[in-house]
């Protein structure tokens, strides 16, 4: 039974587990979607009523009835690499990839369509709520009377970006900022803004959840410190306990997401309170085990590697 990633050549944080997976004698098939068609092959047939299907990578073959887990990592587009790559041979390249993979029955780290939703940063807030964490006040909007009044009677609100950097500007930073009820929120017209009651931190967390595994980690904030990730602060990630009433909110948001794998992050005020800010599906986990030795790569290996225990239908939230 073999591990299929999917992700890029060069995420060095796949890598992490792909060598606990190889020390475990776990085969694993690694594939970028934008290499296929070219250097992958494959093959899917349904007939006869059964269905079959097969991925050919560098040689390697693997059926889909020999399909352990699926690690929806840092994928490419699909085709992107190939020789006459167009939005149509993507658009089609990902009906034949992910639909030949949906119709084998295995375990997803994370399934696509739970992972598509958990990205809306609206719907993170929502889930949220309805787990339990403490939550600052959130508005979104293109009203510019909105966010005036929402800052009048916050008055310190951050502004963050809801979905990251531009898909066309991958490179460009877009740190969390913060404003006060004096700034001119004209511009809200011209797109969504998200603004946010400022939390006043002693600390930065990143919570790290596999399957029901969960890796705390802390780093101290600097004096007034509105984003932890940009400028150095002098301080490392630490490893931290995860308070019950944490952990509980925690298993309640994967549960309602349908994710086996997700990194979150919140602020710790003053009190120690944990304040949620965001849920990451796909988020790194490379640079928290370096600094904490936290064993997460083997945790991920290890929930990869595990066979589903009803291989009657493919692991997704209904």
């Amino acid at each position: 039974m073999t591990v299929l990633i999917l992700t890029s050549e060069q995420d060095v944080t796949a890598d992490m587990a792909v060598a606990v997976l190889y020390e475990r004698g776990v085969p694993v098939m690694r594939l970028d979607p934008a290499d296929l068609p070219g250097k992958a092959v494959l093959s899917a047939d349904y007939a006869h009523g059964d269905f079959d299907g097969h991925l050919s990578v560098n040689g390697h073959v693997l059926s889909m009835g020999g399909l352990r887990s699926v690690w929806v990592r840092r994928p490419g587009e699909p085709a992107a690499h190939a020789e006459h790559a167009s939005a149509w041979l993507t658009a089609e390249t990902r009906q034949a990839l992910y639909g030949m993979l949906y119709s084998a029955t295995t375990r997803w780290m994370n399934h696509p369509r739970n992972a598509e939703q958990a990205r809306y940063k609206p719907w993170q807030l929502r889930v949220a709520h309805r787990s339990g964490f403490a939550v600052p006040p959130t508005v979104i909007t293109t009203a510019p009377r909105v966010a005036q009044q929402f800052a009048e009677v916050h008055q310190d609100v951050v502004v963050k970006s809801a979905s990251g950097p531009p898909p066309d500007d991958p490179t460009l930073a877009l740190p969390t900022t913060l404003i006060g009820p004096g700034a001119d929120f004209s511009a809200v017209a011209a797109g969504p803004a998200l603004l946010q009651r400022y939390v006043p931190k002693r600390a930065d967390i990143r919570l790290t959840c596999v399957g029901s595994r969960l890796f705390g980690a802390r780093k101290r904030a600097a004096p007034g410190q509105v984003d932890g990730r940009y400028g150095d602060t002098g301080y490392v990630w630490e490893a931290t306990e995860v308070p019950d009433r944490i952990a509980n909110s925690v298993h309640e948001y994967l549960t309602l997401s349908g994710l086996a794998y997700a990194a979150f992050d919140f602020a710790e005020d003053e009190e120690g309170l944990w304040w949620f800010l965001e849920c990451n599906q796909g988020g790194q986990f490379g640079f928290v085990e370096l600094e904490t030795g936290q064993p997460i790569a083997e945790a991920v290996a290890l929930w990869l590697a595990q066979r589903a225990m009803d291989r009657r239908a493919p692991e997704s939230r209904r």
